[in-house]
């Protein structure tokens, strides 16, 4: 296995990592009404819990793109590989619909981040797919 490919794949892993880990834990932490004073209208409008439940999901996901591909290449843990296809699958579901979001509310300001995060996540996908084939 190339090892450029590899050292590669940990600095993406790395970066959305870190990238979605911080988001998820902002959201976490902030209160709702600190959201809609930075300008995120949509929280006003989405159920209540939504912007907790998306710092969540945003977190655990965040952690699973970097732990996953640690854990096989490091430690031999074949098994968790699946465990960080599976985060980078449901981070890139997330900001599928962050565009679509941003689309209809006409807010094209966030549209490029969103948009860069799902190529990151889904370049990701891919790279552990093609150098760690599930069976």
């Amino acid at each position: 296995m190339n090892i450029a490919i590899i050292i590669a794949t940990l600095v993406v892993a790395g970066f959305t990592s870190y990238a979605f880990t911080k988001a998820g834990i902002d959201k976490l932490r902030t209160s709702d009404e600190k959201l809609i004073e930075r300008g995120w209208g949509w929280v006003k409008s989405a159920p209540k819990g939504t912007a907790k439940f998306i710092g969540l999901a945003e977190l655990l996901g965040g952690l699973g793109v970097i732990l996953a591909p640690v854990a096989v290449t490091v430690f031999k843990f074949n098994w968790a590989l699946p465990l960080g296809i599976a985060a980078a699958a449901g981070l890139a579901t997330i900001m599928v619909l962050a565009n679509l979001v941003h689309i209809v509310r006409k807010e094209f300001k966030y549209t490029y981040k969103s948009g860069l995060m799902l190529l990151a996540v889904t370049v990701l996908a891919t790279v552990l797919l093609a150098i760690y084939p599930t069976v």
